[in-house]
């Protein structure tokens, strides 16, 4: 059911259609130097797939990495009661039903800061996406900053990438620079990310870059 990516490293896609558009849904779990599980913008539970993750570790940490990736939630609150939920900034007022127990912030959580550093993306506050990186596999963990769906979608789907500026193609969408308030904030927290050691990219949307991901994430948001 999980793909490993690399040591400690895990992925999970499934599929999921938001405005017509069939872009599927990643988790992304990380083991923690304590042996504690770290779960990443979880996909629909079930506990088949609980199953699974338990078989790597117990989960302790549910990350809603940007405030509009709430979708399937609360199923994981009910499932974890002792779990800590941490949300970006601004999920307490858009989803005051959900008690998260923690902000996510510009610096990784003590848990985790021996596994993953973290950079809070500024100038662009109704996400507030938070990018991780796993520094053991260099791998770049994204939300929303960037697709990369092509040909193997439905013709529809197709279709609304091509208006959306980021079919068959590595990119921010369209919709997303629609986010952006500040481009002088948003371009210092890039340069940030990219002055990371990555080569590897694992997106929530769409197909993961296994090499040259610094220079494809450059490129994606030249336009700044």
């Amino acid at each position: 059911m999980l793909n490993r990516i690399a040591e400690g490293l895990w992925d999970l896609n499934e599929p999921l259609s938001v405005l017509g558009m069939e872009i599927g849904h990643r988790l992304t779990a990380v083991r923690l130097a304590d042996g504690d599980l770290w779960v990443h913008s979880p996909v629909q539970y079930r506990p088949a797939l609980a199953a699974a993750l338990a078989e790597l570790g117990p989960v302790t940490h549910v990350v809603a990495p940007n405030c509009i990736h709430d979708t399937y939630l609360e199923d994981w609150f009910a499932a974890y009661p002792d779990a800590r939920f941490h949300g970006a900034k601004g999920f307490f007022h858009s989803r005051p039903d959900l008690k998260f127990t923690d902000t996510l912030g510009p610096a990784p959580d003590p848990a985790w800061a021996g596994t993953l550093d973290q950079i809070l993306v500024r100038g662009m506050p109704r996400l507030n996406e938070v990018v991780f990186l796993h520094r053991t596999s260099r791998t770049l963990i994204l939300t929303d900053l960037a697709f990369n769906l092509g040909t193997e979608m439905p013709l529809l789907s197709r279709v609304l990438l091509r208006l959306n500026g980021c079919y068959n193609c590595f990119a921010a969408s369209r919709l997303l620079r629609t986010t952006l308030r500040d481009r002088v904030a948003v371009r210092s927290s890039l340069e940030q990310i990219l002055a990371w050691d990555f080569d590897r990219i694992v997106l929530s949307h769409g197909r993961n870059v296994e090499t040259g991901g610094r220079e494809l994430l450059r490129a994606a948001f030249a336009f700044l």
